[in-house]
Order: C-alpha cells, then sequence, then structure tokens
C-alpha cells in the first residue's frame, strides 16, 4: 500500500531522536509510552532518563520502594501513572519471570496497560502489528480517512483501532505507528495542519474535500470543579510541617504542608484560630506569601499559602516535623513545589 510506504519512509528520514527510540527493550518503551500520557515530549526527555538509570529493568522497578519511586516521579504529574506502572510491572516480575509478555491478551491484563500502551509495546518493541490508538492518532486518521465520528465518545475508539488493524504494515508495524504519533505531533497538528509539508497528503480524504481544519470532531469536556484550600507552612525552629497525603486518591502518598478547605478566601486571624483548634495547641503569626491555581485534569485548586509557627502543637498520625535537608528528600506534588520556592525565596526552608 502506498499510504504505508509513504508514511513510514517519511518517519524514517524525519523522526525525532528521542532516547526511547534507541531502545527495543520492552520494558523502557512502556516506561516511556506511561511518562507521555497527557505530557509533552520535551518534559519527559529528563525525566525518562533518569527514570531508566535508577531502573534500569523490570526487577530494579519492581524492588523500588514507594516515597523514592514517587520522587522519581516529582513534576511529572499524574501520579497514579507511575503506581500502576510498578502494580504492572511487579506482575511481570513475578508471573513472567520479569520477561514483558508478547500477546495483546496476557499485556492488557496487566496494571495500567490499556489498549493503547499494549499496542505500542507490542508494535514497537515486538514489532507485532498491533493497532495503537490514541488522541494524536485519531486526530490523523480522522482526516486521512475522513472520519466524522466524535472522538470523545469512547465507542468510537473501535472505529480507529479497526481502521488501523487493516491499514498498519505488517513488515514494519513499529515505524508505520510511530509514524502516524510522529505525524500528529509534527504535521497534522490539532489546530493548523501544515497540509503542503504532509507526506501523505495525496491519501488524505479531508485535504482533497477542503474539511481538514473541521476534523476531527470533538465535543467539549464539562467545566471542571474548582476547591479553595488554605496551604500551611507551620514552623517550629529550624523545622516544618508537613504531612502524608492518603493512601488512595489524588496525590496518593505524596507529602504536602497541612492543607484546609474553605469555603472562600482565608484570612490570617481565622487560619490561626482553625489550626489551634485542629492541632491542639498554638498556632499564631500566620502571614499569606503565595496565592495560585493549580489545574488538574478533572479539578482546579485555588491555594492561599500561609507561613505560620507553631508551638507545643500535638501532631497527629501522617504528620512530622522535617529539616529542610529532609524536605529535598520528600515527594511532592506540584501545588506544594510552588509553595516550597515561595518559602525558599524568603529564606524560610
Amino acid at each position: 500500500m502506498q499510504f504505508q510506504n509513504d508514511l513510514i519512509s517519511w518517519f524514517a528520514a524525519e523522526k525525532r531522536d528521542l532516547p526511547w527510540r534507541r531502545t527495543a527493550d520492552p520494558y523502557q518503551i512502556w516506561v516511556s509510552e506511561i511518562m507521555l500520557q497527557q505530557t509533552r515530549v520535551d518534559t519527559v526527555i529528563p525525566y525518562y532518563k533518569r527514570f531508566v538509570e535508577k531502573f534500569p529493568t523490570v526487577n530494579d522497578l519492581a524492588e523500588a520502594d514507594e516515597e523514592v519511586l514517587l520522587k522519581q516521579w516529582e513534576g511529572l504529574g499524574y501520579y497514579s501513572r507511575v503506581r500502576n506502572l510498578q502494580a504492572g510491572v511487579k506482575e511481570v516480575a513475578e508471573k513472567y519471570n520479569g520477561v514483558v509478555p508478547a500477546s495483546r491478551k496476557e499485556i492488557s491484563l496487566l496494571k495500567g496497560v490499556g489498549p493503547y500502551t499494549a499496542g505500542a509495546i507490542l508494535s514497537i518493541a515486538y514489532g507485532i502489528p498491533e493497532h495503537a490508538v490514541d488522541g494524536n492518532v485519531m486526530r490523523v486518521l480522522s482526516r486521512i480517512l475522513l472520519i466524522e465520528e466524535d472522538i470523545a465518545k469512547p465507542k468510537t475508539r473501535k472505529v480507529f483501532e479497526d481502521a488501523v488493524t487493516e491499514i498498519i504494515s505488517h513488515e514494519d508495524p513499529s515505524s508505520f505507528n510511530q509514524g502516524l504519533m510522529e505525524l500528529g505531533a509534527l504535521i497534522c497538528t490539532p489546530t493548523s495542519p501544515k497540509c503542503l509539508l504532509c507526506p501523505v497528503r495525496d491519501h488524505c480524504a479531508a485535504f482533497h474535500e477542503g474539511k481538514q481544519h473541521e476534523l476531527p470532531i470533538k465535543t467539549k469536556a464539562k467545566k471542571t470543579k474548582a476547591l479553595q484550600y488554605a496551604m500551611l507552612a507551620i514552623q517550629k525552629g529550624d523545622k516544618v510541617l508537613m504531612e502524608k497525603r492518603p493512601p488512595t486518591g489524588l496525590l496518593a502518598n505524596m507529602w504536602q504542608f497541612p492543607m484546609v478547605e474553605l469555603a472562600g478566601e482565608a484570612l490570617a486571624a481565622e487560619i490561626e484560630e482553625e489550626l489551634s483548634e485542629n492541632f491542639s495547641g498554638s498556632v499564631s503569626g500566620a502571614e499569606k506569601i503565595i496565592s495560585f491555581k493549580h489545574v488538574f485534569s478533572h479539578l482546579t485548586w485555588n491555594v492561599d499559602g500561609f507561613i505560620a509557627q507553631g508551638e507545643n502543637l500535638k501532631v497527629p498520625e501522617g504528620m512530622k516535623w522535617v529539616t529542610a535537608e529532609e524536605l529535598e528528600s520528600l515527594p511532592i506534588s506540584g501545588p506544594v513545589q510552588k509553595m516550597k520556592t515561595a518559602l525558599q525565596q524568603r529564606g524560610d526552608v
């Protein structure tokens, strides 16, 4: 098929030199695919290099301490990705003697491995002609094949999976699938497709009908929920109080400065009063040092950051006093990093 040849030839000539393209190790390709979910390539590159250096094999990751693991992932966000990755890798270590399975049925049973990730690993690492359909691929194929289904609907994915299964190269499925992804990243972009530079323009039904700017069809997501918080850096001498988030849910097991959900914007006096009640001790000198917004995929945090002094506090389970040096070793999320940076700029940690 000429479409296959044109796509694969273009990919061979124009592909970006990315570190995960220098290996055929299914484990390392798996790591890269999980990191690349909802994260820019330029952001992922240094994380990927550090991660595979720290955990070069299935067994290294399977045996890793969770706190060390979260610290390696710190700043990438969507932390359930790395927990699921480790859980899946543990299954590979225990059930498959450390070898990532090479069948869709088996690999799809691993924790955190969805249809796209399974297809990417199977085609790129093992050269098996399996579909790997993500939003990038759906955008490209909606234009090339003039598919006018709503890609926001889960059932639509099957249409694209069937399409890839029909047109994928059996001689070089790795380059075919990666070529579709690369085309979506570099040429067939969401808002301004570079049709004049496209290597498969002759095969593109949307281009020939002048519909490339109308596709893909995608209904808008619902508005995200917004929550208001006070984040509190409570100091005692050269230490600051940190709390560990619950073991399940958003940012599970990450560390943070204690947080209090609010009905509206926080005032320092109200924060002191509430904290003193919560900790059965004296909290004084509350001062607002930062206000910021942090957007997650499904909700937004509006945060007022305070610094305060704590005396004779009864610290609940799940909290501890840490020095500045100890704080550096704790895995923290993006919102907490913003607060930490504000404290460092003031010289408070």
